[in-house]
């Protein structure tokens, strides 16, 4: 049987690899502590658990519920905006309610792209920034991730020796997997940029709660005419430690969400009824649970910084996101991010991401994340420093890996 065309524009999922060795790992025994995947820990807020409880099992939110989002919930997000951006958004034109923001960053590809429309994508970027676009017909063309001024020239050369022309920008901040973070006046430049060039701006906002440092992350739309070509997508996986619930958002420009709309209406019922409603009542609700999710991920990340680096590997002090974006030590960089992840498990007990599956830019990076408590973060730095203390007995057993690299 020949492979599917789609599939065969995807690469093997290279976290799967540390997964399965990670699988193998805990099945001999082995006490893996799991800084890989962003999965929360956290639990999700009471009144939120409590307000799914009381509305499911009633016959009338088990029937199929809306595509778009139940309009108490666009509402509520609207709001949201509006006290925490200050930006005004139409609850039944401009807000879509989303399988989670991976689902509608992939729709929204699916509803725009045609065979061949490239799209300016960071490189090192969540997958779905990519794939959501190669999965459609579309092809990629990389640009930096990091938001500096140096961010638009690449962008221009992008733009003109990319044939044919691009659809669109993605950007990401705070970025999934780097950490960095966008200042108002980069976004004001994007969308100059983006509207001298025709382009759609897609913003990938999903962890604009979580942040340690500084000012709260903006948002691209607070920007004047951002609106005209933009799309920002946000999730309550992380501000609310919902990431299981799968109930995220699209919002901004009326004629690209039309579209999402229109393709999510061929495709799904929307979430469950219930879980709308809970939803709801997280985005209306007191906002002192977001503040103890910040506060539990700033100790964490605090923890994270001192005790590996005080095992030898030093950690850039990421200013948001629940990552750090972290290089691989010298000694181990040639193995590339993908065997070194394996053999942190194998041989540290730990597992991280491996940059090489964020894009090739990403190879010499690992990416660790803090969903784990602070003693076991502290206990993972102690098996690192086990690990970095043979490291000259551990590299002559896996020098026939580099070499083959």
């Amino acid at each position: 049987m020949t492979d599917f065309h789609r599939i065969k524009r995807l690469p093997p999922y290279v976290f799967e690899q540390v997964n399965r060795i990670k699988a193998a790992a805990r099945a001999n025994g082995a006490d893996i502590i799991d800084l890989g995947m962003g999965n929360p820990d956290l639990p999700a807020p009471r009144h939120v658990i409590e307000k799914l409880v009381e509305t499911a099992g009633k016959p009338r939110t088990d029937r199929y519920s809306a595509s778009k989002g139940i309009g108490g919930l666009r509402r509520a997000q609207a709001g949201y905006y509006e006290r925490r951006f200050g930006v005004k958004l139409d609850p039944d034109t401009q807000v879509v309610a989303t399988l989670g923001s991976k689902e509608g960053f992939a729709n929204m590809a699916q509803a725009i792209t045609g065979p061949g429309d490239v799209v300016l994508v960071p490189n090192p970027s969540y997958p779905i920034h990519a794939f959501g676009f190669l999965m459609a017909g579309g092809a990629i063309r990389s640009v930096p991730a990091e938001p500096t001024p140096a961010f638009f020239p690449a962008l221009e050369r992008a733009v003109v020796h990319s044939i044919p022309k691009p659809i669109a920008v993605v950007v990401c901040y705070p970025s999934n997997p780097t950490a960095y973070v966008a200042s108002l006046d980069f976004y004001k430049d994007l969308v100059a940029f983006a509207k001298k060039h025709e382009l759609i701006v897609l913003s990938d906002l999903a962890y604009a709660e979580v942040y340690f440092d500084g000012e709260p992350p903006p948002s691209v739309l607070q920007v004047p005419g951002a609106v005209d070509v933009t799309v920002e997508f946000t999730s309550m996986s992380k501000t609310y430690s919902m990431a299981g619930w799968r109930m995220g958002f699209a919002v901004g420009n009326e004629r690209l969400l039309a579209a999402l709309a229109r393709v999510k209406s061929y495709l799904d019922y929307g979430a469950y009824t219930p879980v709308q409603v809970a939803a709801t009542a997280a985005l209306n609700g007191p906002d002192d649970c977001i503040v103890e999710m910040r506060d539990i991920y700033r100790r964490r990340r605090d923890a994270l910084v001192d005790s590996f680096g005080r095992a030898g590997w030093p950690i850039p002090t990421p200013s948001a996101s629940m990552f750090a974006w972290v290089p691989i030590p010298e000694p181990f960089r040639g193995l590339g991010s993908l065997e070194f992840s394996k053999l942190l498990v194998e041989k540290a007990d730990v597992a991280v991401a491996p940059g090489i599956g964020f894009g090739e830019h990403g190879d010499d990076y690992v990416r660790i994340a803090i969903v784990e408590n602070e003693q076991r973060i502290r206990q993972a730095a102690r098996n690192i420093r086990r690990f970095l203390e043979t490291a000259d007995k551990t590299l002559h057993n896996v020098v026939p890996l580099a070499a083959r690299r």
